[in-house]
């Protein structure tokens, strides 16, 4: 007899439809083993042989945190390519990466945390190097892109499972838990839901990360968007995976809850799928789950359906079916292939914003001096991989111009550290004997648990001590490195070693400051600012303490300036490089403070400049800075470009690579153009290049060649449905070239402010001398249409709509005006459905805030909700029509205060006050007034103290 066979069971079984695996594996687990699903680190279930299984592994432009990895370009970068096929290649190599590590080392994820489809609304955001763009039509192509990588093209199978950051409006690092973005109906529509909004249409999205702020007064993790937009956007499950430690915040930082039981069901119910809290330890969360259930506050069937999206995901992937996932046996990992996209995609990414008299290209027998503080660097930041291989702008040139043709000044202060207490200088003790380590090379969960060497000598003080190579990277912000390289660093016992390969981690600990002394006019007290503590200098070496700090006195050997005159004055050609370090003022948990190049490079710059005239100046940098290029011949910039930056930059400089990365962002002239960073609302303080009205540095979509290239022949055809534009383009230079063709739309005489033009469409090719080509762009017409928010909807008005074609936002080469069909913009409805506070058309002074802790929106004066008698801010609607007449207003408010009543131009006719305070800023009333009005007019509003409005009824 031959035994039987136990059949697999259903879940098992690839040719079964995924809903019906997904059924039968999800009643197959106990309730306790879904609830352990639901921590980031799900744990395995040995008797159905399902392994354990991990949400996240971050992978924005590489493998990040878990050892060697291919390096590519930042984000930022990626976008500047304005190549949405370069950027999925880009996607596929990532994703492959990915699935070549798991198979050495199961802690690497499938679900990457990738790409960031935050906005770069305003460019003193500390993570601007994680975002594409500052449009949404420009993000949404870039992440479209990334994702199709990422996911592959396999109909079934998933290669990664790419998870979109961060839901939802969020721009600012600076009390980034606690802080609310006020977004309006239009901006939350034409704006901020739209990046996202595209991209999981695309269909290559398998999730969304919620972000740690609140939006209208309601943190994200508890969102109502998330069930009303992001899962009508496609019939795929969407795993939501919770940002790191913000399920807690909802009670311990912004008390938007009294209970964690109540805060984890509410996210739960809201959407999230899989809690990111107390790291790899998920019996927290399980009790908090457990706790709200036992409290009814979730049922099983919530439970049961987060469950299942995770399911979903896992399937997708291939988890369950080994033998036919055609991704399980990728190995191809730092291949040739690999290489040459990395090199390709930073060559991409360069801009070129300036370039006078023809500068560049540089001739390749040009002496040439390269300057400045990332001169012979190759920048990491926080979600990069370990690089397997560095190139560096002074490396670059090298190879490229030969060593002989290259002289090098990186700029750096050249200083000694004397004690004041014993005269003896700080010394780094010999450390010939240690081994060389690179931080993160072994790969690590949570990098920002990875401690400090101390396996090195402390630094000690005697007669003649160390000359430190000084940096001030802005703000007062210093670094020290010593000769060997390295940067003085505080490891966890507080000493301080010259210990670490670049400044870097979660908390920092390379940075310090040096404050005046009361007590010595000439002395520093000397602030290590990772610990908050001062150095001080002890028999048993130099480390920092909570008392008796050290009063330095800092001895300047050699100013950066001298060293950068000397190179310059000997070359043809002089290449100031500058920019940041991504770990350094600007980053996760750090916003910028201004948009100036720190002094220090300032001083190189000008130095440079005024012993050369041909100096250009090279910016490497995960942002935009406002620099005077008036009396500099050339301007480039790059993000920092992964491990084949310097490579890159001198293939371009050389001539070998035409630049033809564009702006993503808009660049401004000075910090005075800039709105305040938490200001989220773009059309009412005219941001970005959609709104801005003043006179940019450099404007988006800007960017030069060596090439020269003609635009003609536009064409354009509207249909019942579309929108079709075709030019040619030629080019009309001498050298082989890409150009990005870039179609913008503008509504003529629109009812409501419009952007001064939009990004519909755009296209980089490659072009030969003479070469043409014809460009055709197939648009909907949806692309015209606003959001009308006197109807909640969006609408096409008809009207003159003008196409511009060109290089740039600004640099306009073709335009024409065609009309559309559609139906005007109807009078407010204000007798049948009265006006939603949020739904105004302007503002003056207000905010918008949560009607309840579920949904709703209502409006409040700015700071009329942080006590005292509260503060005053002004609502207009227009175009409200009351037909034959109205008798009564009624306002639907909670808190204390008044709303004042008035049409456009004439007096206040009702004041409807709060008699008696509500109960709590959710606890609404209806408060009445007699009026009379009839016909269309618009209607003022004027809130005064600290009440929330939700609604304007009208009667009679």
């Amino acid at each position: 007899m031959t035994a039987q066979t136990t059949p697999p069971p259903p879940f098992r079984d690839p040719q079964l439809p995924l809903a019906k695996r997904i059924d039968d594996l999800l009643q197959r687990l106990t309730l306790d083993e879904k609830i352990a699903f639901l921590h980031q680190f799900a744990p395995a279930v040995d008797r159905l042989g399902v392994a354990a299984f991990r949400t996240g592994q971050e992978a924005l432009h590489g493998v990040a945190w878990m050892g060697p990895a291919t390096v590519f370009p930042q984000a930022v970068g990626l976008g500047a390519t304005w190549n949405d096929d370069l950027v999925r290649r880009v996607g596929e190599a990532v994703s492959t990466e990915t699935r070549a590590m798991r198979a050495r080392d199961d802690r690497v994820g499938l679900n990457v945390w990738s790409p960031t489809v935050n906005l770069l609304r305003h460019p003193l955001w500390g993570r601007n190097e994680e975002g594409y763009s500052e449009d949404p039509k420009l993000t949404s192509a870039i992440a479209t892109a990334y994702t199709r990588g990422l996911r592959g093209d396999h109909p079934m199978y998933w290669r990664t499972a790419p998870v979109l950051k961060h839901w939802l409006a969020h721009n600012n690092e600076t009390d980034r838990s606690v802080t609310s973005s006020s977004v309006r109906p239009r901006v939350l529509h034409e704006y901020d839901l739209r990046a996202f909004r595209e991209t999981v249409e695309a269909g290559a999205v398998a999730g969304v990360m919620p972000a740690y702020n609140l939006v209208n007064g309601r943190p994200n993790h508890v969102s109502p968007y998330l069930a009303e937009h992001l899962r009508t956007w496609t019939d795929e499950h969407l795993l939501v995976c919770s940002d790191a430690g913000a399920p807690s915040n909802l009670v311990d930082s912004e008390h938007y809850f009294d209970t964690h039981e109540e805060a984890t069901a509410a996210s739960l119910r809201a959407g999230v799928d899989s809690f990111t809290d107390h790291g790899t330890e998920s019996s927290t969360m399980i009790g908090r789950i457990q706790g709200a259930l036992v409290q009814g506050l979730l049922t099983a069937d919530d439970i049961d359906e987060a469950v299942r999206r995770q399911l979903s995901v896992r399937f997708r992937l291939g988890e369950f079916d080994p033998g036919t996932d055609p991704y399980a046996d990728l190995k191809d990992f730092d291949t040739p292939a690999h290489r040459a996209l990395a090199q390709e995609a930073a060559e991409q990414a360069i801009v070129l914003l300036k370039n006078e008299n023809d500068l560049l290209p540089l001739p390749a027998d040009t002496r040439i001096a390269v300057v400045g503080l990332l001169a012979d660097e190759c920048k990491l930041d926080w979600y990069s991989g370990t690089l397997m291989h560095r190139s560096t702008p002074l490396e670059g040139l090298y190879d490229r111009f030969g060593a002989e043709r290259v002289t090098f000044a990186e700029g750096v202060d050249r200083v000694r550290l004397r004690a004041l207490s014993t005269g003896a200088y700080v010394s780094v003790p010999e450390a010939a004997e240690a081994a060389d380590e690179v931080r993160g090379a072994e790969g690590a969960l949570d990098p920002a648990l990875l401690a400090g060497r101390t396996d090195l000598a402390p630094l000690t003080t005697d007669a003649d001590g160390t000359e430190l190579a000084l940096i001030d990277w802005g703000e007062g912000v210093l670094t020290f490195r010593a000769p060997d390289g390295r940067y003085l660093s505080v490891a966890d016992d507080g000493y301080l070693r010259a210990s670490a390969d670049q400044p870097g981690g979660w908390v920092v600990q390379e940075t310090f400051r040096l404050e005046p002394s009361d007590s010595h006019g000439n002395g520093h007290l000397l602030k290590h600012t990772g610990t908050g503590r001062y150095v001080t200098v002890g028999a048993d070496g130099v480390k920092v303490a909570d008392s008796n700090p050290e009063i330095f006195d800092l001895a300047v050997t050699e100013r950066g300036e001298a060293s950068v005159t000397r190179a310059a004055a000997e070359a043809d050609v002089v290449l100031v490089v500058a920019g940041n370090d991504p770990h350094i003022n600007g980053r996760e948990t750090e916003d910028r403070a201004t948009l100036a190049l720190p002094a220090h490079q300032e001083r190189l710059l000008r130095a440079a400049r005024a012993a050369n005239p041909n100096t250009a100046l090279v910016l490497v940098s995960a942002y935009p800075y406002a620099v005077d290029p008036a009396d500099l011949p050339a301007v480039l910039w790059t993000a920092h470009g992964g491990q084949a930056a310097g490579t890159a930059l001198a293939r371009v400089l050389a001539g070998d690579v035409s630049p033809a990365g564009r702006l993503p962002q808009t660049w401004y002239a000075a910090d005075a153009a800039l709105p305040d960073l938490l200001d989220y609302d773009v059309i009412g303080a005219r941001q970005t290049y959609l709104y801005f009205e003043g006179a940019p540095l450099f404007p988006f979509g800007h960017g030069l060649s060596y090439a020269e290239f003609a635009y003609g022949n536009l064409v354009t055809h509207v249909g019942d449905a579309d929108l079709t534009v075709s030019c040619t383009v030629t080019n009309t230079g001498a050298v082989t070239a890409d150009e990005v063709a870039q179609l913008y739309v503008r509504a003529e005489d629109p009812s409501v402010p419009r952007p001064r033009r939009e990004l519909a469409g755009h296209r980089r090719v490659t072009l030969a001398p003479g070469a043409s080509t014809e460009l055709t762009f197939r648009l909907p017409l949806s692309v015209l249409e606003f959001w009308d928010v006197a109807h909640g909807t969006w609408h096409l008005e008809p009207g003159a709509y003008e196409l511009l074609v060109g290089a740039s936002s600004e640099d306009i080469r073709l335009r024409t005006t065609v009309t559309v069909g559609g139906v005007p913009v109807a009078p407010r409805p204000v007798v049948t459905h009265g006006l939603s506070a949020a739904d105004f058309d302007e503002q003056r002074g207000t905010e918008i805030v949560d009607r309840t802790k579920v949904s709703g929106d209502a409006v409040t004066p700015t700071g009329g909700e942080s006590g005292g008698s509260g503060g005053s801010g002004e609502l207009l609607f227009h175009n409200c029509d009351f037909g034959a007449g109205v008798t009564e207003v009624t306002v639907e408010v909670a808190g204390a205060g008044s709303v004042e009543f008035s049409l456009v131009g004439g007096p206040v006719l009702a004041t409807l006050a709060l008699g008696t305070p509500t109960a709590n800023p959710y606890t609404f009333t209806t408060v009445r007034a007699a009026v009379s009005a009839a016909g269309t007019h618009d209607v003022h509003l004027k809130l005064r103290g600290p009440l929330r409005l939700a609604h304007v009824g009208f009667s009679g």
